[in-house]
């Protein structure tokens, strides 16, 4: 028979560590059912962002090519006025030679003369009116091939604001795929991986911690840190999962053989005192030959004993526990939380950061920010832990 633990609030924010009985088989069956249709839930949700993902490689394509065909366009109206130029300059020579011929025949007119002798005949389409006698049809020709040219830039001007236009809403689509890939990338965790994550995390927890706690204990204690903090649920469970499930070095040594330095002994010193525990018998974590500096870290939350000491106060206020025990599964996760919410993992948007792997500035989510400000700057904490904990964060509330 499977045994669904839950906590029992004692006060306003305790909660007693003792079992609940065995739920009836209606119960059980009645949990299955939920946890089946939040299955199907996860499962239409990840296909409605697919599609959507799908939906908007289309406008992306569509819109691609609707630029490719005004640029086209464009192309051919350049080399339609350049034509309608070089029309119009052979029919300014042709009027050029008429004009010289009238020249010869008729001397005394002097403004012929004068555009004759000085080789300007720029201006001559706009004096032409007023030249009585030349013939009408040279004017009508210079004056289609003046309309003409203005049609065209008009033309050319209008396919460029297309263009540009278009190539503002490419950038907007290619930046929704991104936020939808983004999504996807959320979501990737299927609910059996986060179930395998939950059992290996309750394994764990249960030996970090010394007690028997069960996932809905688990499940309860991220419910009451979201509460008291406003930290997002998926996003603690992602947290707990890198530092106590699965951490080879989580309380795996002693007092003793953890590497902790004397600062933080007389720290972890005076948390047992205030717990009156036996210090040589509490579960601490190993040293990391990758970290120095990191061995002592305590508990769920594995905070080091100067960290802990630092906030009690603050894990005393919320969870009722006074003093607070780091090896207590709701002081450990709200302690977890309250650190995450102080690094900024409650606001929305993005924060610019220097990436650690090569210096070069990047936004990213400010729970990103939160999580690599948790575990320590390092340029594993950016490719490797973060998105992790995201891809876990996902999927959490499916179960």
């Amino acid at each position: 028979m499977f045994l669904l633990a839950a906590f029992v609030i004692t006060g306003v924010f305790g909660y007693s560590g003792h079992l609940a009985k065995a739920d009836t088989a209606n119960e059980i069956q009645g949990k299955l059912d939920s946890l089946n249709k939040k299955l199907k839930d996860a499962q239409q949700e990840l296909a409605t962002e697919q599609s959507q993902l799908y939906k908007n490689k289309s406008q992306i394509s569509a819109t691609q090519a609707l630029l490719k065909e005004l640029q086209a366009d464009i192309a051919r109206s350049e080399a339609e006025l350049d034509n309608l130029n070089d029309r119009s300059d052979l029919n300014k020579k042709i009027l050029q030679e008429y004009i010289r011929q009238m020249y010869y025949a008729n001397q005394d007119n002097p403004f012929i003369s004068l555009a004759v002798l000085e080789g300007d005949l720029s201006d001559l389409t706009i004096n032409f009116d007023g030249m009585v006698g030349i013939k009408t049809r040279i004017s009508n020709v210079l004056q289609e091939i003046n309309d003409a040219k203005g049609e065209t830039e008009d033309a050319k001007a209008l396919l460029a604001s297309q263009k540009l236009n278009n190539q503002k809403a490419l950038d907007a689509q290619k930046a929704q795929q991104a936020a939808i890939a983004d999504d996807i990338e959320e979501t990737q965790a299927t609910l059996a991986e986060i179930q395998d994550k939950m059992s290996e995390l309750k394994s764990d927890l249960n030996k970090i911690l010394g007690s028997s706690y069960d996932t809905s204990d688990i499940k309860d204690a991220i419910k009451f840190a979201n509460k008291v903090t406003g930290v997002r649920k998926g996003f603690l469970f992602g947290v707990l999962k890198y530092e106590s499930g699965g951490n080879p070095n989580a309380g795996r040594c002693t007092y003793k053989n953890c590497g902790m330095s004397s600062a933080r002994k007389a720290y972890f010193d005076k948390i047992c005192d205030e717990l009156d525990f036996d210090c040589s018998k509490k579960p601490l974590s190993c040293a990391s030959k990758n970290y120095s500096g990191s061995g002592g870290a305590m508990g769920a939350a594995q905070f080091m004993p100067d960290t802990w000491w630092g906030y009690k106060s603050k894990i005393a206020a919320a969870t009722g526990h006074k003093p607070p025990n780091p090896w207590n599964l709701v002081d450990g996760i709200v302690a977890m939380a309250l650190k995450l919410e102080n690094d900024g993992a409650t606001k929305s948007g993005k924060v610019q950061i220097k990436n650690p792997c090569n210096g070069k500035k990047v936004d990213v989510k400010w729970e990103v920010y939160a999580s690599m400000r948790y575990l320590g700057w390092t340029c594993y904490g950016y490719t490797t832990y973060a998105p992790g904990i995201q891809s876990l964060a996902g999927g959490y509330d499916n179960l």
